[in-house]
Parts: structure tokens; sequence; C-alpha cells
């Protein structure tokens, strides 16, 4: 297979803003073509795409809890980049919902959203990506974001925690399914990192407590993030196929 290092194009979905940002924005840096998937937020998927070093990127809009949106998001990333070389999965809600709070009604309807945006949509960009990846003909690679909270349990978000361990089972599966044609699948499970959305719980009460998860003291940083997803998208990360790496300041070990 014929991966390149660089030169790739490559559509990040949910990257008008945080770790969707600093991914989009790595890529481009490494002078890949980036296609910036937003959902509702244009104004701030504007300030990414404004943001990007290099030229050949583009701005796809689309609620992909819609199958036929998702399709048509893939179909105009691909024709505005010429084809499709990585997929980052990083679009997803997280919507407080302790069982012991939430009104029946109310929990099945955060339920629903969660399975279509953070699984069932992941699945089918993956399937949509990973078709045209197999009809190029150059391989590919399919990263996803996970979290530290499908190995932890997260309390005030159980369906959050559910539908991205059901993210990481999906990227092993595929890992092995496209590895035929050269298209390595991973996944990064990030802990507690800082961005725009969860800066008021960083500076509020509970700001101590969660900067202390880690023994390093401190949250992590999209950037980090980043950088570790555009390594496993590199051609050199093809033996990394099917890994869930930690990305949690040792705030959580498992073995």
């Amino acid at each position: 297979m014929t991966l390149p290092a660089t030169g790739r194009r490559v559509l990040v979905s949910g990257a008008s803003r945080g770790l969707g940002r600093a991914v989009a924005q790595a890529f481009a840096a490494n002078g890949d073509r980036v296609a910036v998937h937003f959902g509702s937020r244009v104004d701030e998927a504007r300030a990414t795409f404004e943001s990007l070093t290099g030229t050949g990127h583009v701005l796809v809009g689309g609620d992909l809890s819609n199958p036929a949106e998702a399709a048509a998001v893939t179909d105009m990333a691909a024709e505005g980049l010429g084809g499709i070389d990585v997929l980052v999965n990083n679009a997803a809600v997280n919507i407080r919902h302790p069982l012991a709070e939430t009104p029946y009604e109310e929990w099945v309807a955060v339920w629903q959203q969660h399975v279509a945006v953070n699984l069932l949509a992941t699945a089918n960009l993956s399937h949509l990506a990973g078709r045209l990846m197999i009809e190029q003909g150059a391989g590919g690679r399919i990263v996803n974001i996970g979290s530290r909270g499908a190995f932890r349990g997260e309390p005030d978000h159980p369906a959050y925690g559910a539908t991205k361990a059901a993210v990481h089972a999906l990227g092993q599966s595929l890992a092995v399914s496209l590895a035929p044609y050269g298209i390595g699948v991973a996944s990064v499970a990030p802990g507690f990192f800082a961005t725009e959305r969860v800066a008021p719980r960083l500076e509020g009460p509970e700001g101590k407590a969660i900067l202390e998860q880690s023994p390093f003291g401190r949250v992590g940083s999209a950037e980090e993030i980043a950088a570790a997803v555009l390594w496993l998208a590199s051609p050199v990360a093809e033996w990394s196929s099917g890994t869930i790496l930690d990305l949690n300041g040792a705030s959580h070990l498992r073995s």
C-alpha cells in the first residue's frame, strides 16, 4: 500500500472547536489537506478552517445523526479533497444525565442522542470512508476518539461512557476486517483535557479535584491528544492497528 506521510486527504468530524480543531490544525501543519466538518457551529468551523496552514482545505456541514447527511458529508469531503485517506471520528455529544436525577423520558432521549451521534455516526462514517479507501486501493487510516470513561465509568454521563466503549470495540472489529486492504484502525482514550467547553468546570469548585486526578497535577491539552491522533494516522503506525491508546496522564491505569 502507498499511504503517504503527508499530502493526505483527511476528514475530521466535529472539527468546529476543541479537540476537532486541534486535530485539523495538526494535520494541516503536517502538510495534509483537511475537510473540516461541523454540525451547527458554522462560525466556529469557519474559524477553524481559516486557522489552517496550507491550502486545499474544505468546509463540510451536516447532521451526522442522520445517515443520509452522514453520506452527504462524506461525499462533499471526497469531492472537495479528491478522495479520503484518513478519517478521524471526533464528533460526539456528552450530556449530563445521572440516573437518580433524570426523568425517564429525558433519559430515553439522551441515550438515543448519544447512540445516534457517538456510535452510529462513527460506524456510518467508517463504512463510507472505509469503502472509499478500499476503492482507492492505497490503504488508509481511521482513528476514533474514545474516552477514559469507557473503562472507569461515567456516573453522571453513563450513555457517554457506554457509547465510547462501543466505539473502542467497533474500532477493534474494523481493524481486523480492514487490515487486508492496508487500512489501519485505532482509537485514543483521553482522560480530562482542557477545551472551551470544560473551562467552567476547571475554573469552578471541582477544578482542584479534576487537576488531582493525574499525578502530574494537571489536565491534558487538545494538542497532546491531536499529536497522538496524527501519529496513529501515519504510515509508520500500521502495526498499532487495533490499539486503544490511553492518554490520561496516569489518572486511570489498566493492564
